[in-house]
This record gives structure tokens, sequence and C-alpha cells, in this order.
């Protein structure tokens, strides 16, 4: 059995950090990024935006419904989100997602690693985290 890795992938927004933070945990916004990586239909957001609250976001593709689910650990508007991931259609493995942003005048630095990712899905990993990030700094 291979061991888990760390992504780390980044990006800088002009955005403030407020409104990227805010990216991660509106439904609306949420709704744009979340068919970044791949084509596709976005069926249900169920979303608890504090610490311990639990989120759930459903997508349609190629006939499949997709359940992203997780809980927030750290809920700290505006520098730090931190959450269980799971994608129960690819695995069971719940990892965990640090997103920080960094304001950097009126733009902010994200910093995303996904913990405990395997290494089967690493690049499949990289590719969608940074397709997202490209998608919230483009709504942003």
């Amino acid at each position: 059995m291979s061991e888990a890795l760390a992504v780390k992938v980044t990006s800088r927004i002009a955005a403030p950090a407020a409104r990227v933070f805010d990216a991660w945990i509106r439904p609306g916004a949420i709704g744009r990024w979340m068919l970044a990586p791949a084509p596709g239909e976005l069926g249900r957001i169920e979303i608890d935006p504090r610490d311990g609250g639990e989120f759930c976001f459903v997508v349609r593709r190629g006939g499949e419904d997709i359940e992203h689910a997780g809980v927030y650990l750290v809920f700290e508007r505006p520098r730090l989100l931190v959450f269980t991931w799971v994608v129960p259609h690819y695995s069971t493995d719940l990892t965990r997602v640090t997103v920080e942003m960094t304001a950097i005048g009126n733009a902010t630095q994200v910093t995303l690693t996904h913990d405990g990712v395997a290494p089967e899905y690493e690049a499949a990993t990289r590719a969608g985290w940074t397709a997202i990030l490209d998608a919230i700094a483009a709504a942003a």
C-alpha cells in the first residue's frame, strides 16, 4: 500500500481575502467553481458554514451523481478554512483540505494543501484544485 501524499497548489487572486473565503462557503459561488474541473451539472448544495458544520455538493457527470462531502474543522474568516473531504464515488478515504488566505495589498495569496491523497489520484487532485482556484480567481 502506497503512502498518502500532500498535494499543494497556490494562486494569487485579485480580490480581498474575505471575498475569496466567501467563495468557498456561499452556494452561488460554489456553483461556479465546483464544475471547473470537469463538465457536469450541479445538483444539490447543502452547507452549514461554521466550525463543525457539514457540507455536501452533488455533481452529475457522465450520468452519475458524484457526492463531495466533508466537515469544517477550522473556520476562521477570512484567513483559514480547514475541512475533511471525501468523494465516495472514487474512494471512501477521508482526507483533509487546508485553505490559507493571506492578504497581499488588494489581492489574496491562496495556498491549498490536500493531505491524505492516494498516489494514484495525485495528478487529478492537483489539476482539480488548480481548476477550482482558477475559477474562483475568474469570478472574483
